[in-house]
């Protein structure tokens, strides 16, 4: 039990430095534990309850048994959460953005965020996303943010499926948290060879639709935020999607006229109880489809997972958004 306490920490070190087969194993192992203890200790905080009110209402309790059937769900329940986290839906939805071209009419986005390629999902993740995302026939495809993981990996390799990805309009990436815990530029370079292009705090017209995406750090600072989207030009009179990783700052994306917001990061929680947290954290706007004023935004919970691999009472998701 005390190695297990600090087996993240320990493959952690050898994680952000070292990409083999027995890495991997040891920090998916630990980071799995993580997962399964966090179900351990809330079926010891349910025992606890369950011992004080037969305590307080006199009422006859088998201790035994009681922990018995307890274990049993959390072991069930994180076993749900490690194939949860690996059954990826589809998510969809029609939008009438303002003002929207013609030419834009029943065209398809696909919207993938937090993906976190690495030690824990990796190539065949990687493998499995594509071919989803190849199979819905995108018009155009949007990441966003943290499709890596941070840690040491073969960053050609796992991004490797993506670059078969084929979508008229292109694949357009804007960086996230796990993309910035030092120099990002490796990733940078390892998706630009890929074939997928980075919105580095620009905008782009594409046939009438601005699609705008805006770098994690550089954009976490609402003035900052605010500063570089009124450098963009952007034209109010036509629609406007913004990529943005993290759902802050949604009064200045409202304020800059700014039609659809699509962002991630949150993965709603991830697993029971932590989703209150981000809920309360995000004002709401830790996931799903809402308005904020006149400005509409989607918060995806992500497709892949960090830390423990597992999901429960949440879902992995591709996004898909038909336009009318």
């Amino acid at each position: 039990m005390v190695l297990l306490s600090v087996s993240l920490v320990a493959t952690s070190f050898l994680a952000f430095r070292f990409s083999n087969l027995p890495v991997r194993f040891l920090y998916a192992g630990a980071a799995s534990w993580l997962g399964i203890l966090y179900i351990l200790i809330l079926a010891s905080i349910l025992c606890w309850i369950f011992h004080g009110l037969a305590v307080l209402f006199h009422l006859p309790l088998n201790q035994k048994i009681l922990i018995e059937i307890l274990i049993a769900v959390a072991l069930m329940a994180s076993i749900y959460g490690f194939i949860n986290g690996g059954m990826i839906r589809t998510t969809r939805m029609s939008l009438q953005l303002p003002g929207l071209p013609s030419q834009w009419k029943d065209k398809t986005a696909v919207w993938v965020s937090d993906t976190h390629l690495g030690q824990v999902r990796n190539y065949g993740f990687a493998q499995q996303i594509a071919k989803m995302v190849q199979n819905l026939h995108p018009d155009i495809v949007f990441i966003g943010g943290d499709l890596y993981d941070g840690v040491a990996v073969d960053l050609d390799k796992v991004i490797e499926p993506f670059s078969r990805i084929s979508a008229p309009y292109g694949i357009y990436f804007i960086t996230g948290n796990h993309e910035e815990f030092s120099d990002n530029t490796p990733y940078l370079q390892a998706i630009r060879r890929a074939g997928i292009r980075i919105l580095y705090n620009e905008k782009v017209d594409l046939d009438g639709l601005q699609i705008i995406g805006v770098d994690y750090r550089d954009s976490r600072n609402e003035n900052q935020f605010k500063t570089i989207l009124q450098k963009m030009g952007i034209d109010r009179g036509k629609p406007s999607i913004l990529l943005k990783h993290s759902p802050f700052d949604l009064e200045v994306a409202k304020e800059e006229g700014i039609s659809l917001q699509l962002s991630g990061h949150t993965h709603q929680g991830q697993v029971f109880l932590f989703r209150m947290i981000t809920s309360r954290v995000y004002r709401g706007y830790d996931y799903g489809l809402k308005w904020f004023g006149d400005l509409l935004v989607y918060t995806s919970s992500g497709a892949g997972t960090w830390g423990p691999p597992m999901r429960l009472d949440t879902k992995p998701e591709i996004v898909v958004i038909k336009f009318i």
